[in-house]
């Protein structure tokens, strides 16, 4: 019984806790690498929703994550500067293209599905790369003037590392945990549903096309926000967001932390991020060498990371 009520009430608040006081005691360099993880980690999420819920192999996310930037970007020098407008905005720009996008690719399963996605998000990296007179191409889109936000007079700035971090942060939490209540729905229940079998799903009354593309539009709408996060972060927005190897980096946070455990992506994110920074210091080639080093990390916990810990605990509380 305890290992389960650390699992799913203490372990959670020990990591917001932690999240909360990392600026204080950590420096300025990991407080903007804990920044990144923690937007990659909610894009890897929203992923999840599809292939650890769904069943469903998505090799399009990087489109979503894009659109999000590049409608905070053009929102930024229009001279917009309310955040959460933006946010919504970037949320509801990715939401409207994943609806459309869901719409054609539900249609079909595994291999194919993954090819469709990876198809729309090629095509979408085409057109943020070629559309010059907007996206401004390979040279990406700056952002020069950063949000604000005013709580009871005072203006909080986003130029400061550690205030940036805080918006993401809040960001992420608050993504995070609608993303929480939609696996824990009873919608969530169905795509469970539709991932273990499908066609029983439709002989009980189900329509599993309509639920897939309610659960990629979600899925879609999240990765947006994570885009929007990640322009005003990185003050830029460019087509290799687009690109299917971005749209890479959320299938392996995924695998990593363990696709069955609904944070387990955020672990991913975090050890893929961690091996990088390590990396990176002692060689150029870091890419070769993670990837040796994740060899390890696959064999030895099939589940992923955060997966396999889960089913040992089970395993010894079962005991």
């Amino acid at each position: 019984m305890l290992p389960q009520v650390f699992a799913k009430i203490v372990g959670p608040v020990l990591l917001i806790i932690l999240l909360v006081l990392a600026p204080v005691v950590i420096p300025v360099y990991w407080v903007m690498i804990l920044s990144e993880i923690l937007i990659l980690g909610l894009m890897a999420i929203s992923f999840n929703l599809l292939l650890g819920f769904g069943g469903l192999l998505s090799f399009g996310q990087g489109a979503f994550f894009g659109l999000g930037a590049y409608s905070a970007a053009l929102m930024l020098q229009a001279g917009y500067s309310n955040i959460f407008m933006i946010l919504i905005v970037g949320m509801l720009v990715a939401l409207v293209v994943a609806a459309v996008v869901g719409f054609f690719s539900v249609q079909l399963d595994e291999i194919f599905f993954a090819m469709i996605t990876l198809g729309f998000g090629m095509l979408l990296f085409s057109i943020a790369h070629n559309w010059l007179a907007v996206t401004r191409g390979s040279d990406g889109l700056p952002v020069f003037a950063l949000p604000m936000v005013n709580l009871f007079g005072i203006e909080i700035l986003f130029y400061d590392p550690v205030n940036m971090y805080y918006l993401i942060f809040f960001g992420v939490f608050f993504g995070i945990v609608m993303l929480w209540f939609v696996v824990h729905s009873p919608f969530g229940l169905v795509l469970k549903a539709t991932r273990e079998n499908k066609q029983r799903v439709s002989f009980i009354g189900g329509n599993v096309r309509v639920i897939r593309i309610v659960a990629f539009t979600i899925s879609g709408a999240f990765t947006g926000l994570a885009g929007v996060l990640f322009c005003v972060f990185n003050s830029m927005a460019t087509p290799e967001f687009m690109h299917w190897s971005f749209s890479a980096k959320p299938v392996i946070m995924a695998v990593i932390g363990g696709t069955g455990v609904f944070l387990g992506p955020l672990v991913g994110a975090s050890v893929f991020f961690t091996l990088e920074q390590i990396i990176i210091k002692f060689t150029e080639n870091w890419l070769l060498f993670l990837g040796i080093m994740l060899i390890p990390v696959v064999l030895f916990f099939p589940q992923g990371v955060l997966g396999t810990l889960k089913a040992k605990l089970i395993k010894q509380e079962s005991r």
